[in-house]
């Protein structure tokens, strides 16, 4: 039994471009090259369909591209890459309790587990329709796979955690934040970190442009003024874990790993 980590672009999502994109062909086959309709709203459907064809393939292409880059059996496996970056940031002393936010197929809390086998680990997720594929049953058929049974999983909400202040000795997550509608991101890590014990670590991975978190230099200074120790905001699109090409062409650029002890 191999475990199945699924993709971070969703299959179903490279499929129903695809197929929309199918669709605008033959739309335009049929009404832009064919006699079926005439005179200006030939000319309107031609436009529209050449458009929409062109429009997708370019789409296509591109989540093509991102599925065989972020494929756990392809040769570039970027995603094992950054899982495997950002477990190697976390030690858990014995009997310690380590929190994955966001946790999706449960890639990262087993990684974290596997590294730290006298502690346990625990991955929450929402899990949305947006990815539909990744489940707390998937998680946990993982973890079976993989043989790791210091790990569990619950469904939880990032921006409410539902558990009190320092409860873990490490908290991590990977490219999770930049997808929650809030209009502060910032919050949202503290939301995070409130639930970090005195001396645990924190190893964070997400998309911390400026558009999305705003000043994150000066977060880093705000956690230091509270007291955190070793804050540091590493950028991984300079080959930590991508290259800068790639970050911009995957649209990734601005990925960085917060790092830190409080």
């Amino acid at each position: 039994m191999k475990p199945d980590y699924k993709n971070w672009m969703p299959k179903g999502m490279v499929l129903t471009a695809v197929l929309i994109t199918a669709l605008c062909l033959i739309l335009f086959i049929l009404f832009g090259l064919t006699g079926l309709v005439s005179g200006t709203l030939k000319t309107v459907l031609f436009l529209v369909f050449l458009l929409g064809t062109l429009a997708g393939l370019g789409v296509s292409a591109w989540m093509i591209l991102l599925y065989r880059a972020f494929s756990y059996n392809g040769t570039r496996q970027m995603s094992k890459q950054i899982i495997r970056g950002i477990a190697e940031q976390v030690r858990l002393p014995e009997g310690g309790k380590g929190l994955d936010v966001g946790c999706g197929s449960g890639a990262l809390a087993i990684a974290c587990a596997k590294r730290n086998p006298k502690a346990g680990f625990l991955g929450v997720d929402r899990w949305g329709k947006e990815y539909a594929s990744f489940n707390k049953p998937l998680c946990e058929r993982n973890a079976k796979a993989e043989g790791v049974g210091n790990v569990r999983f619950e469904r939880g909400d990032a921006t409410a955690l539902d558990f009190p202040d320092e409860s873990f000795d490490a908290v991590v997550s990977n490219y999770v934040y930049h997808n929650i509608p809030v209009k502060d991101r910032q919050a949202v890590l503290l939301e995070t970190l409130r639930v970090l014990k005195k001396g645990g670590v924190f190893a964070l991975h997400d998309i911390f442009s400026q558009a999305k978190y705003g000043d994150m230099q000066a977060f880093v200074r705000k956690l230091k003024d509270m007291g955190y120790k070793k804050v540091e905001l590493i950028d991984t699109t300079k080959g930590k874990f991508m290259n800068p090409r790639e970050s911009k062409w995957m649209g990734l650029s601005g990925s960085g790993l917060l790092i830190g002890r409080k």
